[in-house]
């Protein structure tokens, strides 16, 4: 049975409470991998597709819970990660 998280008065308290083992307040099976976006975006891409295409897009990354448009982009990295090719 998962534990409580304590509450936390300071930015230091967190600090400390996640350099311990915290296994006990976690759910191992609601736990999911997630990807982090760092590099800045600075370039707009305009693309045409179907409705129908749009929509399961939009209806898939809603059950990720992100962005449509992020998930667009990790589609596209992991055809290039399939391809050989790195970022």
């Amino acid at each position: 049975m998962k534990k409580r998280l304590p509450k936390f008065n300071s930015d230091k308290a967190v600090l400390d409470f996640l350099d311990g083992d915290i296994s006990e307040y976690i759910e191992a099976k609601r736990l999911s991998p997630i990807s982090f976006e760092f590099a800045p975006k600075s370039k707009v891409v305009n693309l045409r597709m179907s409705d129908g295409l749009l929509g399961e897009i939009k209806k898939v990354s809603k059950m990720r819970g992100i962005p449509y448009q992020r998930f667009i982009r990790e589609a596209i990295e992991s055809a290039l990660m399939v391809s050989g090719r790195k970022r």
